[in-house]
């Protein structure tokens, strides 16, 4: 895969953000592995922006291996600074899957109940409300009532 080609203003925005960030794959004194092309090749899938340390002296070496990562994973070189070299590419989309059985799950609200004192804080109570519960103003959970049906509709039936 050939490597992505950015403009001097994109890169700027990428070194900008990897300032931050921690190198997440180390090159060894073995230089390239096979094992190290995976890593960075799963560390690009799921950060999209990574550093990589390389713990080499030989700045030739460096220069050489930043080169055949961009090209070989099809990624943008950002910056190569020291022995930390900077990647990027575009994270892939993740497909969601739909089920269409699943039924909604249980769900935490925060309730605050107040003092009747004035200077105190309010108690906060976490409560989890299951599918076929509500939440009342009061703070209470009530079970949901089955629907009913007319009179009309029974009569029918």
């Amino acid at each position: 895969m050939p490597q992505i080609q950015l403009t001097p203003g994109e890169r700027k925005v990428h070194r900008a953000e990897a300032h931050h960030l921690s190198p997440v794959v180390m090159i060894g004194n073995d230089g390239l592995t096979a094992a190290v092309m995976k890593e960075t090749e799963a560390a690009l899938n799921a950060h999209g922006l990574i550093k990589i340390r390389v713990l080499g002296d030989d700045r030739a070496a460096r220069e050489d291996m930043f080169a055949k990562l961009a090209d070989e994973l099809g990624a943008a070189p950002i910056q190569h600074i020291g022995k930390l070299l900077v990647l990027w590419r575009p994270m892939p989309e993740k497909a969601k899957t739909v089920d269409e059985e699943r039924k909604a799950g249980p769900r935490d609200f925060k309730v605050l109940k107040y003092s009747s004192r004035g200077g105190q804080r309010p108690e906060v109570k976490t409560l989890r409300v299951l599918g076929n519960q509500r939440l009342t103003s009061g703070g209470q959970i009530k079970r949901a009532k089955p629907k009913q049906k007319s009179v009309k509709k029974r009569q029918a039936d």
